[in-house]
Formats: structure tokens, sequence, C-alpha cells
């Protein structure tokens, strides 16, 4: 006999797929006729779309992309479109997730010295849009949107074993910055980022745009720090184990306004968002009666120009590198969607000078030009010989830097 709620579940589906059509127009129809600056177009409608653009050619990467001197850009693979954001393990396998594909996939070492992984493989697929990633103990850490889980990992031989466990199972989803950042701590505690479920407003659930702590089994979950809008990457500096995190700024405030922010993240401090941007300034849309927040919050240690987007956040470590990099942090800057004229798309260096200043230079450029868009740096993870990892989860490319001197 057939179900009699069949059609109206066909219907309720049709409804679903109507509404979110509907969404999709109204944003592109706010955008393109609102008051949001929009200085490209495609990038925009690609990525409300989740679309991706075919790998660069070889000679657009010889012609278009310049790397600092004293290195060598290598094209690692283009066999990982999505590829969002990696972690290299000890033993020099670089793991990466595709956050919008739902998995986790592991390129092998190149053991045969060819400038290649010697073979691509996935290790976790059907998450939820993982994002962070980190090892401790034998068990690799996926950030999902809505918790954290871990796996048994063999660093050795790359493979996982047993169950995908659930620590965290109870984190939001909703609206805006949806993805988890994960970085294990030299306190030894699992770090988590939240972004904010939209652009400027007073959230509902307190864990969200904050960066979070926890024990590795996910228990003594506290509140480490608050304020923080979207702070998708997070490192700690290898000379003070102080510890940073991009952040990303709130739009709709022109071009220009506000900045993008580098922060040093401290315990139970307050970093600004919604009321306060940059340097003690008040945002125009949160209202009167918050000069206590804005008294409290902490002034950004650099500020990156508006709308560049920083993701991908990297200390360097190894000492093999050339010359000026003994107190370098690199930064991807993922590019502006809601500006007349784009900016950002490229990787910059930032130098931590005697006086504690910070220095920008750029790193890689070449992502964006009169040709159009190339590519969008997103993650960035350093190898234990030195080799720096940068995926472009737009054009699905993972570059390789190395010193221009070695192999």
């Amino acid at each position: 006999m057939p179900d009699a709620r069949l059609p109206h579940m066909k219907k309720l589906l049709v409804l679903l797929l109507l509404a979110f059509a509907l969404l999709v127009v109204a944003g592109l129809g706010y955008v393109w006729l609102g008051p949001v600056q929009v200085g490209n177009k495609k990038v925009m409608l690609d990525f409300l779309l989740g679309r991706s653009i075919e790998p660069p050619t070889a000679e657009q990467v010889a012609s278009r992309l310049v790397v600092a001197n004293g290195f060598r850009l290598e094209v690692y693979s283009t066999d990982v479109p999505l590829a969002r954001w990696p972690l290299v393990t000890p033993a020099g396998d670089l793991i990466v997730a595709r956050t919008r594909a739902d998995e986790v996939v592991l390129l092998e070492r190149d053991s045969n010295g060819d400038g290649k992984p010697d073979a691509v493989r996935k290790l976790l697929d059907k998450l939820n849009h993982p994002h962070g990633l980190a090892l401790r103990e034998g068990w690799l850490y996926v950030g999902e949107s809505n918790g954290v889980g871990r796996i048994r990992f063999d660093e050795d031989s790359g493979q996982v074993s047993g169950a995908f466990e659930h620590i965290v199972d109870d984190f939001t989803n909703d609206g805006f910055h949806t993805t988890k950042t994960l970085g294990f701590g030299p306190d030894g505690w699992l770090y988590v980022s939240q972004g904010s479920s939209c652009n400027a407003c007073i959230e509902q659930d307190e864990r969200r745009a904050t960066i979070m702590r926890m024990q590795p089994d996910g228990s003594q979950r506290e509140i480490y720090a608050t304020g923080l809008r979207n702070s998708v990457g997070l490192d700690w500096s290898p000379w003070d184990g102080a510890l940073y995190a991009t952040e990303n700024g709130r739009d709709l405030l022109g071009d220009d306004l506000p900045p993008d922010e580098l922060n040093r993240i401290e315990q139970n401090h307050f970093y600004g968002w919604p009321f306060v941007y940059g340097a003690g300034v008040s945002d125009p849309d949160a209202g009167s009666g918050h000069a206590a927040e804005a008294a409290r919050a902490i002034a950004p240690a650099h500020a990156f120009r508006a709308h560049n987007a920083p993701l991908g956040l990297a200390f360097l470590r190894v000492s093999n590198l050339p010359a000026g990099y003994s107190r370098t942090a690199l930064v991807a800057l993922h590019g502006s969607w809601n500006r007349s004229q784009p900016d950002g798309y490229k990787v910059v260096a930032l130098d931590w000078q005697p006086d504690g200043r910070i220095v920008e230079r750029d790193f890689l450029t070449g992502f964006i030009g009169d040709e159009g868009v190339l590519g969008r740096p997103a993650g960035i993870a350093q190898g234990p010989d030195g080799a720096i990892f940068i995926t472009d989860d737009y054009a699905g490319v993972i570059y390789r830097v190395v010193p221009a001197s070695g192999r």
C-alpha cells in the first residue's frame, strides 16, 4: 500500500528547496543592488554557490605568482579540490580538511623526491564541515561545525584506526562563520575558535565569537577570550609562547573600515566585537550605553587592510630558512569580496621587531590582477623540514614553498 505521507513529504521538500533558492536570490540581490560594495561579482557568486575554479596552469603560476627572495614556489598538488586547512605530521605527511566536501584527506610525504605527494588518500568522510586539525598523543582531532571529534592516528603510517568519537557535539553552527579551528597550546589544553553567527549582533550563544579551551578529552571546557568576531587562524609564538589569532572584521561600513586584525590573545580578555573595532573605535551600529565594553576592549597587535580576510596563521619554526625569518609569522589573506576594489589575495609575512612592533611585508603575491583571480590562499602549515604548505580552497591547489638553495 502506498505511504500516504509521501505526497506531503515531497511537497515539503519542494518548499524547502524553493525557500533556499529565494534566500540565495535575495542575498544576491542585496549584494548587487544594496549598500554592499562588490569588487568581484564572480568570486562572490562562486562563494555563495560553493563553486571553485580550475587550477592555474604552469605558465600562469610561473608568470604571475611571486614569492619572497630566498624562496622557491612549487605546485605540490592539484588533486585536492576545495583544499582548506592543512596540518603537517611529524613524519612529513600533509593532512588537509576539505571543509565544503565534508572530508579529510592525507597527502603522503614526497619520499621519492619528485616534488609531489606520493599518494592522496581519504582519511575521513561524511563529516560536518571539518576545518581545524590537531595531533596529540596518537589522536587526530577534527573541528566540525557542530563540535570536535577525534580518532586514533598512527603518525608513522599515516593511518587512522578505530571509531571517530566526539568529545564535543553541542556547538551551534547557525548563521555566519560556522568553521571551528583547533590548536594545542604549550599548556596542553585544546583551544577552539568559534566565529560569530552574524555580522554585528549580541549573540544568544555565549560561546560564539570566542576562543575556548578544554582538556584533550573535552572536559573542563571554558571560554578563554571573547569579542572575537571570526578568529580563523591561531598559533603560538615560539619565542614566548603567546597566543595570536587572526580576526575578520565586520562588513557594511564601506571599503576601508573596519581593519581586519591580528590579536594577542590573553585569558579573560575582551577584544571589542560587536561594540568596538580597531584601536577603540565605537561601532556605529552598536548604539549607546556600551562605555564599559569599550573601555575594556583590547586593541589589536596589528591591523590589516579592511576586508582582506586574514585566515591561516603560522609562526615559522625551522632554522634553515633565509635570513630575516627568525621572528616571523605568515598569514594567508583570503581576499575581499565586499569591496569596490578587490584587496588581499596574497600571503604576507609579519615580522616582530626588537621593540615589539609588527611589520608586514609581502611573501607570496599575484593571485589577483588584470587577468582576474588566480586563487585565494586559505591555510598555512610548516613541515619538520621547513617546507611551507599553502592551501588555496578556490582553485584547489596546494603550494609548497622551500628555501631557494634547497631541494
